[in-house]
């Protein structure tokens, strides 16, 4: 299975290479109306790849708002929100909350609030889909701050998924391996909303 991998597009939308599974990390949408959530998918749906996946990210305020909107996702995007899916033999599961930021979507305090999320997440998981890095990993801002979710950070040493896709701190963008697990950064936009980084694409097969 060749994974193609993106996130934080913010409707700025790059060409992706060839793929069969196209999985989107979440910030799909600038400022999270209904509007640009239409837009956003109208491009996802339009690419060629065989299966799509995505999750939603802080900036998509109108997922979180009004839950009921997923059904615009259709058949064509299995839109994933603290749930998994097979496709292809692989084993995923994806999950948008983030650490409090802004008052934007999705965000809870660190502490009790994340670590009820991060127990959800399933042993034997191929990939592990979520808007936000692990701490520690790929998560350093542009004024050096490392701002991952440390309860996160447990969850994926406790129970490894061979994949780890996320995006949220764009300047983070790039990939890790830290043991069983290999860490992908897969922002699209630089930390001033340029698109200035390229998907990832990732051979992955079902064991």
């Amino acid at each position: 299975m060749r994974l193609v991998l993106v996130s934080d597009t913010h409707l700025r939308h790059p060409e992706l290479p060839d793929g069969d599974l196209l999985i989107h990390a979440g910030d799909l949408t600038g400022m999270g109306t209904r509007t640009q959530l239409r837009k956003a998918l109208a491009w996802l749906k339009s690419r060629p790849h065989p299966h799509k996946v995505a999750i939603a990210g802080n900036h998509d305020i109108c997922l979180e708002a009004e839950p009921e909107i997923a059904e615009l996702f259709g058949p064509e995007v299995r839109y994933l929100r603290d749930e998994g899916v097979e496709v292809g033999g692989l084993r995923l599961w994806g999950s948008p909350w983030t650490p409090w930021f802004h008052d934007w979507a999705f965000n809870r305090p660190r502490g009790d609030s994340m670590r009820e999320v991060w127990s959800r997440v399933p042993a034997g998981l191929d990939v592990l889909i979520t808007h936000g890095p692990p701490a520690g990993i790929l998560d350093r801002t542009h004024d050096g701050l490392e701002v991952g979710c440390e309860d996160l950070r447990t969850a994926v040493v406790d129970r490894p998924p061979r994949l780890h896709v996320f995006g949220h701190i764009h300047e983070g963008y790039g990939q890790r391996r830290l043991g069983a697990t290999t860490f992908v950064n897969a922002s699209i936009c630089d930390h001033v909303y340029r698109v200035a980084h390229a998907p990832v694409v990732i051979d992955l097969e079902p064991l």
